[in-house]
């Protein structure tokens, strides 16, 4: 039995005999050692189950000696608790009929998390333990939570989900930054010199696996838009992987990314879906992982419960990049505000400049549409004033973008010259263009 599912049941379980499997957080003996405490974990919940055990049953002085961070099993019967704080409790006393199944132990000296808080750099150190974290088990849950609703609102929409592939010639972003998938180069112990090369001293890719330059992919977007124009409403959830040399902590290697085509849309479908998309999952998160939400709001950051419920509560404001760029252009002449980033018609908006925006200006989540085609990608529909792109970037308070999307541009002559102007070869994208 899942420790959620006993927490969740309550009153009804008490009387019932249950087995239940976990990882313990503390153990704390009692009664000159006749018997002990044991707070119980198994990843299922926020909460821990305590497990009352009796010195009479086998296994017990190891379970004393080893401690934090065991891996046992009680037999046991549910019974109500007296402690304050929680209704039920796993009584584990009559050798006839309970038990403790120990799987493993940890020597207490060399358990990496005793009970107390440890910093994130310290966890990263023991990564294979600190799923065993209120952090990051909390973290753990939301995120399994985001994943199953974001197929759940796609599926019950009627959208087709899309494997597309991991390992592409297509630089979707066009941005050139990208990590090479090659059977080229030698091994770690095999010299440079065994790398073959062209005439003109370039490295030979008809050698390789696959003929032709291979990288990870930044974006399934380009491979998901061919179903698109065929099966309608699709949408590809998957790992992507950039390649930028930035150490900030909105940059990764590797994420995932949910990526949605809309069929015979326009920037305005895109944008309500977006906003709909980013409430249904925080209404999920919210109606499912209640304690998680609750220790980040006392532990991590707080106020974070009212940010989110800003957002499900408020429709999202929708503000061209011209009016934003005014708006920002207005406060810092007015000494309201000073950046360390220009702010100029033609750039892009950085961090500093969106969080503004959506926390000082308006209050929460803003839609900025309509941007300059130049910091743009090539895909994306221009406008009628052939300066901007049918682009938008939803904006929330304490981050800044959180979600991008645009209207694609279908007319082959404009798309075939956005292409070229970024600096890309049309040949390469025959298939996007057919």
């Amino acid at each position: 039995t899942r420790i959620r599912a006993l927490m969740e049941s309550g009153a009804e379980s008490i009387g019932k005999e249950v087995k239940v499997a976990g990882w313990t957080r503390t153990v704390r003996v009692q009664g000159g050692g006749s018997f002990c405490f044991v707070e119980i974990s198994d990843g299922s919940t926020f909460s821990t189950l305590q497990c009352v055990v009796d010195g009479a049953l086998e296994n017990f002085e190891d379970l004393k000696r080893f401690g934090v961070g065991a891996s046992v099993m009680f037999y046991g019967t549910v019974v109500e608790s007296p402690a304050k704080g929680q209704a039920i409790e796993l009584s584990v006393k009559i050798p006839e009929k309970h038990r403790v199944i120990l799987f493993g132990g940890a020597e207490q000296k060399e358990y990496p998390l005793a009970k107390k808080r440890h910093t994130l750099e310290h966890l990263r150190s023991v990564a294979h333990l600190r799923p065993r974290t209120n952090a990051i088990g909390a973290v753990t849950r939301v995120r399994n939570a985001l994943a199953f609703a974001t197929h759940q609102y796609f599926q019950s929409r009627g959208f087709l989900y899309i494997h597309t592939p991991l390992i592409t010639t297509s630089d979707c972003e066009g941005a050139g930054e990208m990590f090479q998938v090659t059977t080229v180069l030698p091994g770690t112990k095999e010299k440079t010199d065994k790398i073959q090369v062209t005439k003109e001293g370039r490295v030979d890719y008809h050698k390789d696996f696959f003929k032709t330059p291979s990288f990870l992919t930044v974006s399934g977007q380009l491979s998901v838009e061919s179903y698109c124009n065929s099966m309608s409403d699709v949408y590809t959830f998957g790992p992507t992987f950039r390649a930028e040399d930035s150490h900030t902590s909105r940059h990764l290697a590797e994420f995932w990314m949910i990526e949605p085509e809309l069929a015979f849309s326009d920037l305005y479908d895109d944008m309500t879906c977006a906003e709909e998309y980013l409430k249904y999952c925080i209404q999920y998160v919210m109606d499912n992982c209640a304690d998680d939400l609750e220790f980040f709001n006392d532990r991590i950051e707080k106020g974070l419960i009212d940010r989110l419920k800003n957002i499900l509560d408020n429709d999202f404001r929708r503000v061209s990049y011209t009016e934003a760029v005014d708006i920002l252009k207005e406060d810092i002449a007015s000494k309201k505000v000073t950046f360390e980033f220009p702010v100029d018609w033609g750039t892009d908006l950085s961090s500093e400049h969106e969080r503004y925006l959506a926390e000082k200006k308006f209050g929460g989540p803003i839609v900025v549409y309509n941007y300059p085609k130049e910091i743009k990608s090539f895909y994306m529909r221009l406008n009628d004033d052939n300066k901007t792109v049918a682009a938008m970037d939803i904006l929330v308070p304490r981050i800044g973008e959180v979600v991008g999307g645009s209207q694609r541009e279908e007319r082959l002559d404009v798309l075939d010259a956005r292409i070229t102007e970024s600096g890309l070869e049309p040949e390469s994208y025959w298939w996007y263009r057919d």
